[in-house]
């Protein structure tokens, strides 16, 4: 007999998870304030502008790099269609003034509220990229997330 994870409790964990992420530091993995929307909250536009090494990229090219692959993931886990995507155009964000680093910050939001009302919803994780593109999300954006902490310090 197969015993498996009840749905609830992976997308329950799963959730906790991308929250902490993302939204909230709870104390999961993070350290107190380090989720990504508290963290991009403290940065200025010219911090967010700056690179740290001469072929790095910066905070803001970061960001908009995570709202770029959190809405091509998006896309996949509701089965949409895929279209043909230049990732190139994903790092095409670098340096922002205060209203365009407002807006880069605000579209990454509205990116992971779309992002987390589609896993919500999920019911039977049987699509062909509901689990895989749910962790991926959660690994592709800690990885970002570290980068975002580790450039933080070299430009403080």
């Amino acid at each position: 007999m197969a015993i498996g994870i009840p749905v609830s409790i992976f997308k329950t964990q799963l959730l906790k998870l991308l929250d902490e992420t993302f939204s909230e530091t709870k104390g999961i993995y993070l350290d107190r304030k380090g989720a990504l929307f508290e963290t991009v909250r403290r940065l200025s536009a010219n911090q967010a502008s700056r690179s740290v090494s001469p072929k790095g990229t910066t905070i803001a090219g970061h960001v908009e790099h995570v709202r770029f692959y959190l809405r091509v993931l998006t896309d996949s886990i509701e089965g949409k269609t895929p279209r043909e995507l230049d990732w190139s155009e994903s790092w095409k964000v670098t340096a922002v003034d205060e209203a365009e680093w407002a807006a880069v910050s605000e579209r990454l939001r509205e990116a992971y509220r779309h992002a987390r009302d589609v896993i919500e919803s999920l019911e039977t994780w049987e699509g062909d990229d509901d689990i895989d593109a749910s962790l991926a999300i959660l690994a592709h954006t800690a990885v970002h997330l570290g980068a975002i902490h580790q450039a933080m310090h070299a430009i403080a």
